[in-house]
């Protein structure tokens, strides 16, 4: 499964950017926001066929 993880305004949590991500890669991903003290949302990936 895939995750977007976008980077919230540290202001006024709007998006600032976002990247998508596997599973396995979202822990490392939390772990580095919460040592700098980011403000991240996660959600599941849009899956659209191609």
């Amino acid at each position: 499964m895939r995750f977007e993880i976008l980077r919230l305004d540290d202001v006024d949590g709007t998006p600032v950017d976002s990247t998508v991500v596997d599973a396995a890669s979202v822990n490392r991903i939390v772990q580095q926001a919460a040592a700098i003290g980011q403000r991240i949302w996660i959600r599941p990936a849009d899956v659209t066929a191609s």
